[in-house]
């Protein structure tokens, strides 16, 4: 992944002012991307791309924004392309300047144009500028797992940017850019992605547990394509376990013959003695992973709130909570030697793996839920793992959120993912079915088996309890009072969503800020508290007495 930045068609500088803006601005991203800056600024001087690179594929040429071999199509790319080979073989006439999984958007756009975005299978966020029509065509991944903002500047043109902070000094108004969508200067944003669970009608097709291992596997091995060191992250519960499982296995099996780095590093944080740092070392030892854990302490979590705030560009509690840790972990691993890691973002939402989904009224119900959390990932898990990551430049991949995955595993009969207390139904029970393999086990029971733990909550429960009690004391019950005058957008319903979002708001003064951000919290459960503790009568260690009632 990398950092992006754009200005198409400024109306109001000149050619060496908008090189000079989309330089000032790109730099704000040079966090996603330490390893190279590059420029690019259109023949007539209104249009710039800016590029800050994290080299993962072709760390040697792979520089951006990339040309086309007659300098009329300029192309800046975050993301990764998993299927580039697939066109590199198919267009062997063209002229391929790089080794960047990257380039091939570039002839399929002059094969397919606006609909090029259809033949890709990735994470990315795009901008690629035609000089000969003087036209834009922009793109996001169906999935969001990259993230974009739209920004519209006084002059009416159009900016682009991976973080809204790279925007919010120059546009008159700023969005994210919708997963699934792109946008064309003839069209405006259009959706391109609309997939049959897009409608959330019920399906009804039964489970194939072969298939959903078969597709998954897939995933993760396709997402193992890098030309530098690279691990996973292992938190101990299921999701993250069975991608590295995964992963373990195909290192063992091609080895040197495949990867050029083939030993397997995992990494876990948590407070000390922690229930993930105490799972994943479990785990790591089953399937021969080389680990790592790291522990932070309550007050290292309650000194970094402000920079990662800044940096995820959000006040939601439950990212906030989660990402802190995160953000520690990503340091780490980038000061090891480490640029991209796999991890278990998405599993949850697919199969409706978070605890509230125990007390879903019906089945459709429940299905509908994993549909509205699948297209709002982008706002939360997605957000969470790619900024808090990249903040380090540290480039996270997401297996669970293969787009051939994903389509599967929504259009299975919600009977059949929907967890049950009464029936001792666990979350997630059919793809702990699909992994469950008596003869080469994939995973401890122990593990394979685990009730489901929110990140925020599975690093230790104390942080969580030690965030909220120190965001609580810095708001007053005469300020708390406030909130709804204050914040009519999003108004806080906790002192620690208040303490956040005054965070928020001083780092972020424009005015469309407030509205790129949506908060994170559980449906049918009398609470507050997005932890997974709050949900009384799931979790095993839920939250009790007063604490049960946030």
């Amino acid at each position: 992944m990398c950092g992006i930045f754009a200005i198409i068609q400024s109306k109001c500088m000149t050619a060496q002012q908008v090189r000079q803006r989309c330089l000032f601005n790109s730099r704000l991203l040079r966090h996603r991307g330490p390893d190279w800056s590059g420029v690019w600024v259109s023949p007539d001087g209104t249009t710039a791309l800016g590029h800050e690179r994290l080299a993962i594929v072709d760390p040697v040429s792979g520089e951006q924004p990339l040309l086309s071999a007659d300098g009329k199509i300029a192309l800046c790319v975050n993301g990764e392309i998993y299927n580039h080979q697939q066109h590199r073989d198919h267009y062997k006439s063209y002229p391929f300047k790089t080794d960047s999984d990257c380039e091939v958007i570039i002839p399929l756009y002059l094969e397919f144009g606006s609909k090029c975005v259809d033949y890709l299978d990735g994470m990315f966020a795009f901008v690629l500028y035609d000089v000969e029509k003087g036209t834009v065509l922009s793109a996001r991944d169906p999935m969001g797992i990259c993230p974009m903002y739209i920004g519209k500047h006084a002059d009416g043109s159009t900016w682009f940017a991976s973080e809204a902070k790279a925007l919010q000094n120059d546009c008159a108004t700023i969005e994210w850019f919708a997963p699934g969508c792109k946008f064309t200067s003839s069209s405006g944003v259009e959706r391109y992605y609309s997939p049959t669970w897009w409608g959330e009608s019920v399906p009804t097709k039964s489970a194939e547990l072969s298939k959903i291992r078969s597709l998954f596997i897939d995933s993760v091995e396709k997402r193992m394509m890098a030309d530098v060191p690279f691990g996973v992250l292992l938190s101990g519960g299921l999701d993250s376990s069975l991608v590295a499982s995964v992963a373990a296995r195909a290192l063992r099996r091609d080895g040197e013959s495949k990867f050029s780095f083939p030993t397997l590093h995992s990494f876990c944080i948590g407070l000390p003695g922690s229930p993930d740092i105490i799972a994943a070392q479990k785990v790591a030892e089953s399937i021969g992973t080389k680990h790592h854990s790291l522990t932070f302490t309550v007050q290292d979590g309650l000194d970094a709130l402000r920079d990662v705030i800044y940096k995820l560009e959000t006040y939601d509690v439950t990212t906030i909570r989660a990402s802190t840790p995160m953000y520690f972990l990503a340091r780490k691993i980038k000061s090891l030697g480490v640029k991209m890691v796999l991890s278990g973002e998405g599993a949850d939402e697919l199969f409706g793996g978070y605890l509230y989904f125990h007390n879903a009224p019906s089945s459709d119900d429940f299905h509908k839920e994993c549909c509205r959390r699948v297209k709002k990932l982008h706002l939360f898990d997605n957000l969470r793992a790619n900024k808090s990551t990249m903040a380090w430049g540290l480039e996270v991949r997401v297996p669970f959120l293969d787009k051939q995955f994903v389509e599967h595993v929504m259009e299975i009969n919600p009977k059949e993912k929907q967890p049950s207390r009464k029936e001792k139904k666990i979350e997630k029970a059919i793809l702990r079915q699909a992994f469950d393999d008596p003869v080469t086990p994939y995973l401890p029971k122990s593990v394979l088996w685990r009730q489901k733990e929110q990140f925020s909550d599975g690093v230790g429960y104390s942080w969580i309890d030690g965030v909220r009690d120190y965001a609580t004391m810095q708001v007053t019950d005469e300020m708390f009072s406030q909130a709804s005058t204050l914040y009519p957008v999003n108004t806080p319903a906790t002192k620690e969503a208040f303490y956040y979002r005054q965070v928020f708001d001083e780092l972020f003064h424009h005015a469309s800020m407030p509205h790129t951000v949506e908060c994170w919290v559980p449906k049918w459960s009398n609470t507050s508290d997005p932890s997974g503790r709050a949900i009384k009568e799931v979790h095993d260690a839920a939250y009790t007495g007063s604490m049960a009632k946030l």
